[in-house]
């Protein structure tokens, strides 16, 4: 079968083939979906080198975590060609909804993102602090809920969605000054801050033996190389979760779940909600400023 997406024609093979075998969700869906979520998504994916999370015999079967454009991709699928350690990798870049859609007929459930652009490779315009819980999301939740205050007293605008997986990601724009480095070190200043507020029930211990039950805060992804799910992006998981973009609100609702939205529901919220996320670039900050509140803000808490 073919699919008509914007000004291209993509052939859609084997729309049939289960691959969430728990559920029955086949590749059709999984394209549909991307099809449909696409004019939302691009914003959060264009620009950005892509790595494939890819499932070709269904989430029960062998996962393929694909840096590289294969040859056969077609010429209108977009690349940029990013250094590595002995050579370069040319990674997808998505600038259009038939990339999207491409990618899914591959049986690629999650197209994974930089946290910078392809022509900016060094410098992230954004920071993500990955809250992921110890078993219970609710821990996830009440360290979300404490972050956004200590952001909001640096002047930073902060962004949250569910990750489609246990936990949270609460995501900050920023101006694209900072490099890897200088962004993560910051993230750092920041996770320790938030952990000495609460030292009971978070850490940044990285040694799962060490966390004695307590959330990890992850400070990981604000590496030159690494990757988060972007939003409205599948997760190979049971249900086929959507990584979804929250306002504020829901995250104090205390009926809350991570797995509340799948390819299955997250239209039905699309319809009533406005994108959360809608406009987050023009909200860019730089981390100047607020280092320097920062600093203010570890003695007037102490």
């Amino acid at each position: 079968m073919s699919l008509r997406v914007g000004r291209r024609t993509v052939a859609v093979s084997n729309p049939d083939k289960v691959l969430f075998p728990g559920d029955g969700i086949t590749k059709g869906e999984l394209v549909e979906h991307y099809r449909q979520v696409a004019v939302r998504m691009l914003p959060h994916v264009r620009g950005r080198p892509v790595s494939m999370e890819r499932y070709p015999n269904g989430i029960d079967g062998e996962r393929v975590f694909q840096k590289g454009a294969p040859a056969y991709f077609p010429p209108w699928i977009a690349r940029a060609t990013v250094p590595k350690k002995g050579g370069s990798v040319s990674h997808v870049v998505v600038d259009q909804a038939a990339t999207l859609v491409y990618m899914a007929n591959q049986a690629c459930i999650t197209p994974h993102v930089a946290l910078s652009r392809a022509d900016r490779l060094q410098n992230p315009d954004q920071l993500i602090f990955d809250l992921d819980p110890w078993e219970d999301f609710e821990e996830a939740r009440h360290a979300a809920l404490l972050l956004k205050p200590l952001l909001d007293e640096l002047a930073l605008p902060s962004f949250v969605k569910t990750t489609g997986g246990k936990g949270l990601h609460v995501t900050v724009p920023i101006d694209g000054r900072a490099d890897f480095d200088e962004v993560h070190d910051f993230a750092g200043q920041v996770g320790a801050e938030l952990v000495r507020r609460d030292p009971d029930r978070l850490t940044m211990e990285f040694r799962k033996a060490n966390r004695e039950g307590r959330l990890y805060v992850d400070l990981l992804r604000n590496r030159y190389a690494q990757t988060a799910a972007p939003p409205y992006a599948v997760r190979a998981r049971p249900g086929a979760t959507v990584a979804t973009p929250l306002n504020w609100s829901e995250v104090e609702d205390r009926r809350l779940r991570p797995d509340r939205f799948t390819v299955r529901t997250i239209f039905d919220r699309l319809e009533r909600v406005e994108d959360p996320w809608r406009g987050m670039a023009r909200q860019a900050r730089s981390l100047d400023r607020a280092r320097r509140r920062l600093e203010v803000a570890r003695v007037t808490t102490r």
